[in-house]
């Protein structure tokens, strides 16, 4: 489940793209949280905290596939955008795979990242409370 806050946590390696991300994202009323690396952000946000994920896929040390391993063998589930400057078929099928809710390739529209945030907490809003 998604914050009301619409958190959004944004794991790139590029320094540059996580400034200018999370400065967009504050902007349009998010709140936005920027790691240069999956083992600060996982150093950073406990699995029980809940948020949406921005991750690049070629990360040095854990990459996009590294960190959604050992997010599900944490039994977290956050939604997951992978971006990435590199877009092929071997990427393409291992997204399709990982049950991430989109890919955006970089350089990417501001429009498109905004428009995949809003439907991944609009439909996160839709979803019952998990019963107890």
């Amino acid at each position: 489940m998604l914050p009301k806050s619409r958190q959004v946590y944004i794991v790139d390696d590029d320094g540059g793209v996580g400034r200018a991300l999370m400065m967009l994202l504050t902007t349009c009323g998010y709140k936005a949280t920027a790691f240069s690396s999956t083992k600060a952000f996982f150093a950073a946000v406990p699995f029980s905290v809940p948020g949406c994920l921005i991750l690049d896929v070629h990360m040095p040390g854990a990459d996009a596939w590294k960190t959604l391993e050992l997010s599900a063998q944490a039994g977290h589930r956050r939604p997951v955008i992978l971006i990435s400057g590199d877009l092929n078929d071997r990427i393409r099928e291992r997204t399709l795979k990982a049950g991430v809710v989109g890919f955006l390739q970089k350089p990417f529209s501001d429009t498109a990242l905004i428009a995949l945030l809003q439907r991944v907490f609009e439909q996160a809003e839709l979803k019952p409370a998990p019963s107890k």
